[in-house]
């Protein structure tokens, strides 16, 4: 008798996702002890050695409830009961709004320091990092877009393969991991902060019910596909752009002499903006911190410029205009004339600084020595 048909969707969706890895790669279930990262967790470590691979997990500590540092024990013991070697549980610090500087609200501070600890164990350990995102988060991610007004980026939703980390269960409901964690004995952790209308994503996720009760089933479903459908328009929108930067040197040239701007207005506004987003980011812009408005002001010296001076940018980058040429730089860096330390002047955006990324505490663990 084979397994239940929940656990057995997980392991196929992890089954495929490894399936172009070579033997000896490492791989890390990030794993916050709820059913869709502990679901994951269990196919992991189910599948990876079958295929040869080194399978590990970690947890990441938000100090943000009472009793969180032993929530994360409990589940860096539970990592180990399935078999995952190395389990890591890495604490970090949320920033907040006391800490000055443009705070970008609790969901986008946690995330941020989430996702810098999670890049530094990757690194640590050269492995990739599987995430237990589901058809449902893509869903509600696709309406959180569409609320924001946001374009085709943010609507094309999570990607299931995106620099070091992997989502397997982009496919999957949530009902699926819930099913599967019961199924296999898993006892998951209710995050208290998933039924906190504070915040967003909770308010959407207890929309959804309500949208299928209105529209009929599949609701899920079809924003999930609309993410499909726009990811492959923006990835090619964003080769386009690559090759638009590379004819004008790369986003480096934008920091050393500059792009021309009559160069950049001769190009389709969807191409345009992509380079000046690269160019931004390339800065030092923080991506989480780079707002559409930030984009139509740069865009403004391309092509409605009227001698305004520079745009201001999250992480200390300013962008100015000088020669028709637009140069990216950090403030108070080359390209900046003396006494241009702070905004000004007419067409200038406010100076928009950012909380910044809070990154790893100093307490790295291998929870084998916390058992």
């Amino acid at each position: 008798m084979g397994p239940h048909p929940a656990v057995a969707a997980v392991r196929h969706a992890v089954r495929a996702s490894l399936a172009d890895l070579e033997p000896g790669t490492a791989v890390l279930a990030a794993c916050s002890g709820g059913a869709d990262s502990l679901a994951l967790a269990a196919a992991i470590a189910f599948e990876a050695p079958k295929a040869g691979l080194v399978a590990g997990g970690i947890t990441v500590d938000h100090g943000l409830q009472p009793g969180s540092s032993e929530q994360a024990s409990r589940v860096t013991a539970v990592l180990h009961g399935l078999g995952l070697r190395p389990v890591l549980s890495v604490a970090v610090t949320v920033a907040r709004p006391e800490d000055g500087g443009s705070y970008p609200g609790p969901e986008a501070a946690a995330r941020s320091a989430r996702y810098a600890a999670l890049d530094v164990a990757a690194e640590r350990h050269d492995a990739w990092l599987l995430l237990g995102h589901t058809l449902d988060d893509q869903a509600e991610t696709v309406l959180l877009g569409l609320c924001r007004g946001s374009g085709a980026r943010s609507l094309a939703g999570m990607a299931p393969v995106a620099g070091r980390y992997r989502r397997p269960l982009l496919g999957l409901r949530r009902s699926q991991t819930m099913a599967a964690c019961s199924a296999e004995g898993l006892q998951p952790w209710d995050d208290p902060q998933n039924s906190d209308l504070a915040f967003t994503r909770t308010r959407v996720r207890c929309l959804m019910p309500a949208i299928d009760e209105a529209l009929g089933p599949g609701v899920a479903e079809a924003l999930a596909r609309t993410a499909a459908l726009l990811r492959a328009d923006a990835e090619v929108l964003d080769a386009l752009a690559a090759t638009e930067a590379g004819r004008l040197g790369g986003p480096e040239e934008a920091q050393a002499s500059g792009w021309p701007a009559s160069a950049l207005a001769g190009l389709a506004l969807a191409i345009r903006l992509r380079l000046l987003r690269s160019a931004a980011l390339a800065a030092g812009c923080p991506a989480g911190s780079l707002s559409q408005r930030h984009l139509a002001s740069l865009d403004e010296l391309v092509t409605g410029w009227h001698g305004q001076r520079w745009i201001d940018l999250p992480g200390g980058v300013r962008c100015r205009r000088h020669s028709g040429r637009l140069l990216f730089t950090r403030s108070g860096g080359p390209g900046v004339a003396p006494g241009d330390s702070t905004a000004g002047g007419p067409g200038v955006a406010p100076r928009d600084s950012t909380a910044g990324g809070q990154g790893a505490a100093a307490r790295w663990e291998d929870a084998g020595g916390c058992e």
